[in-house]
C-alpha cells in the first residue's frame, strides 16, 4: 500500500494531478480543495494517499492531511459510497463541515451533496454519527435542530451551498427563540457582513 507520496507536480486536471517521485509519475485522484492547497506545476509537494484496489485498476486518492484521509476511509467504508461519491463530498464541504453535518445529523446538508440522497444521508449518519463524534480533532460539532434544517432548506432552495449554508446556521445565535423567517433573514445578513 501507497501511503503518502513527495514529489514533484507535473500536471494537473481538474479531479486528478500527476506527482513524479524519483522518475516514476503516479496518478492521484483528488477533491478540489486539495488541489487547491498542494501547491503549483513544477513545486515539491506531499500528500497522503489511499490505494484502491479493484478487479480492474490501482487507484491512488490523495489528500492534504492525515486526518482527511482518515475521514474518507471512513466515509468508504459506509455501503453505497465509493471513493468518486466521497470525493465529490469533500469537494462540496471541508472535513470539519463534512463531520459536523454527519454527527449534527444534518440529513439537510448531506443531501444538498450531489449523489447523496436521503436514504443514504441516513445511513452516514447512522454508521459515523458515534465514531466521529467521539474523538474527530478540529471539528466542532453543531448538533442541528428541527428549525435548523428548515434553515438549511431555505438557504440551500436559495442557491447557496451546502459549506456557506452550514456556517451561516452555525453562526445563529444560540438559546434565543426567533420563528423561522428571522432565523433566515439572521442567516442571510450573515452572508451580508462578510
Amino acid at each position: 500500500m501507497i501511503a503518502s507520496l513527495k514529489g514533484i507536480l507535473e500536471a494537473s486536471a481538474s479531479d486528478s494531478v500527476v506527482i513524479n517521485v524519483g522518475g516514476v509519475g503516479f496518478h492521484v485522484f483528488m477533491p478540489a480543495s486539495t488541489m487547491l492547497t498542494i501547491g503549483g506545476l513544477g513545486e515539491e509537494v506531499r500528500i497522503f494517499t489511499h490505494t484502491y484496489v479493484r478487479e480492474d485498476a490501482i487507484l491512488l486518492y490523495g489528500f492534504s492531511s492525515d486526518e482527511d484521509l482518515k475521514l474518507f476511509q471512513l466515509l468508504i467504508d459506509v455501503s453505497g459510497v465509493g471513493p468518486k461519491l466521497a470525493l465529490a463530498m469533500f469537494s462540496t464541504m471541508n472535513a470539519e463541515q463534512l463531520v459536523s453535518a454527519i454527527a449534527g445529523g444534518s440529513e439537510e446538508l448531506l443531501t444538498a451533496i450531489p449523489g447523496v440522497g436521503k436514504k443514504l444521508a441516513g445511513r452516514l449518519i447512522l454508521e459515523l454519527k458515534d465514531k466521529l463524534k467521539s474523538g474527530w480533532a478540529g471539528a466542532s460539532v453543531v448538533p442541528v435542530g428541527e428549525d435548523d434544517e428548515e434553515v438549511l432548506a431555505a438557504l440551500l432552495g436559495l442557491g447557496y451551498s451546502a459549506a456557506e449554508a452550514s456556517r451561516a446556521v452555525a453562526a445563529l445565535p444560540y438559546g434565543k427563540q426567533a420563528t423561522l423567517e428571522e432565523k433566515v433573514k439572521q442567516a442571510l445578513s450573515y452572508f451580508g457582513g462578510k
